[in-house]
């Protein structure tokens, strides 16, 4: 065994951690399991309904036979056990200097020793199994590490200890994967939160923070969530997608390309417009690779997504309040500073506040080329929503010097979708033409035309032109980007 890993044999610091460790990890198992809520009887099916689809069965929780699940409590127990006596073996202090072999080797001779004393038989798959579990316990975050390490999940959704879904392919499935209790469940919440200065408890119980590598996570604990905690974990993506990638996956077409690249380059403000998850960050760095390297570009997100390609990139995350209350940089106030930074571009992660009108202003003031986010469901109800934030805002302003802000600021509205397959989709790109008396005009440019569905439920469709030409044709020839006519004429599917 690795002695240096190992604790000195001191009684009382060894006992007080047992002690400490019996207590954190809640040692017994329930021997009470909660049964799985009984389905409810098909309710009667009138004659007037017959013509309907059949409804889908209700998704079906991974069940598996009595010797399975048994295995599987049995393996958690022995799991929990060897947790407990590596908690008062090892020397927690020393770990962090360890390398990871070392410490895969360390865990798995004290673990063998344990099993051999307890004369506890387990196979090779099984031990295997086990080790693996013990040293994302002792090191990463227990249960969840598998699904982490899963380049096909998006998403990883907590809806307490015993019940975790993933999205794969745009569509949500449920796992075998649970936490022992949700006291569990609890300790992997505060690893999390802790490593980034933040905390959650009753008093706070919810918090945002950014895993390691980047991701996302969300949690929320009881007394507001009331059947355990809910986390949600969106996973950052290693691999950056270019627009090539995403014109490769269908997202949008070779001629909305040559569109955007003209719109990004010649530096007409953009808005990415789109729901959640339909991925609007991923089209907003894809969009950012069209910028010139010599262009100095800020970027202000609550949670750091953003992977910019550019050299000369600031980035800029705001902060939650302390304990006490005090502490908050918004991303109004984030904003407001950037402008004194002499930027040439500013990129909002997400605008969803009071921030709307200093982004509107930074548009509108010499910081041509900037870029942001919103949630909406079409370029309309994107520039409402622009509308309402500044109402929200708090500043008094006649609607129709609003409109006018916006449609001096703005002149692209790209709309991303994910739709009801799974995919996602650039369904719409409108230009903002300026006004019409009190109503701000728009035009369609290229859209995503749904043509039918297949039988396995794939949406069938095509990208086109609307036949309309581009309101900024001459500011593109102008740049050096003569886009062929041919590019506004519509496309049969």
């Amino acid at each position: 065994m690795f002695s240096r890993y190992k604790k000195t044999s001191d009684p009382k610091p060894a006992a007080a951690v047992a002690d400490k460790a019996a207590k954190a990890l809640n040692a017994r198992p329930s021997a009470n399991p909660a049964a799985a809520p009984a389905t409810p009887p098909p309710a009667a099916v009138s004659v007037k309904t017959s013509l309907r689809k059949a409804a889908p069965a209700a998704a079906a929780q991974p069940v598996a036979g009595d010797k399975e699940r048994r295995r599987k409590e049995r393996l958690g127990e022995i799991k929990l056990e060897l947790h407990r006596e590596l908690l008062d073996n090892l020397n927690l202090a020393a770990l962090e200097k360890a390398s990871e072999k070392e410490l895969r080797a360390e865990i798995t001779s004290i673990a063998t020793e344990v099993l051999q004393e307890k004369a506890i038989v387990l196979n090779r798959e099984e031990r295997s199994t086990v080790f693996q579990e013990l040293y994302d316990e002792v090191t990463g975050l227990g249960p969840l590490e598998t699904l982490l390490k899963d380049d096909s999940v998006n998403d990883i959704l907590v809806n307490g200890p015993k019940q975790i879904f993933v999205e794969r392919s745009g569509k949500l499935e449920l796992t075998d994967v649970v936490f022992k209790d949700e006291r569990h469940l609890l300790r992997i919440i505060d690893k999390i939160v802790s490593a980034v200065g933040r905390r959650v408890d009753e008093s706070n119980p919810y918090v945002d923070a950014r895993l390691k590598d980047g991701s996302r996570f969300n949690a929320m604990v009881p007394p507001i969530a009331v059947d355990g905690s809910l986390v949600s974990i969106r996973k950052f993506k290693k691999d950056k997608l270019g627009i090539d990638d995403l014109v490769s996956f269908g997202a949008f077409s070779e001629q909305m390309a040559a569109y955007l690249q003209a719109a990004v380059a010649t530096r007409l403000n953009v808005i990415v417009s789109g729901g959640t998850g339909s991925g609007k960050t991923t089209t907003l760095n894809a969009l950012s690779s069209f910028i010139d390297n010599d262009e100095r570009i800020l970027t202000i997100e609550d949670t750091a997504e953003l992977q910019l390609q550019q050299t000369h990139v600031g980035r800029m995350e705001s902060r939650p309040p302390n304990v006490e209350g005090k502490g908050e940089v918004s991303p109004r106030d984030c904003l407001k500073n950037a402008l004194r930074m002499r930027p040439d571009r500013i990129i909002v992660g997400e605008t969803r506040g009071e921030e709307v009108i200093d982004m509107l202003q930074a548009m509108n003031t010499g910081h041509d080329g900037s870029m942001t986010t919103i949630h909406a469901n079409s370029a309309r109800d994107g520039v409402s929503r622009l509308e309402n934030m500044i109402a929200m805002a708090g500043i008094e302003m006649p609607i129709k010097a609003v409109r006018s802000q916006i449609s001096s600021a703005v002149n692209l509205i790209v709309q991303a979708s994910r739709l009801q397959d799974g995919s996602r989709r650039m369904t719409s790109i409108t230009e903002i033409t300026g006004m019409e008396g009190d109503v701000i005009s728009m035009q369609e440019v290229f859209r995503y035309q749904r043509t039918g569905l297949t039988p396995e439920n794939k949406i069938i469709g095509h990208f086109t032109a609307t036949g309309v030409r581009s309101h900024y044709s001459e500011r593109f020839r102008m740049w050096g980007y003569d886009l062929p006519a041919e590019i506004y004429e519509p496309t049969a599917g």
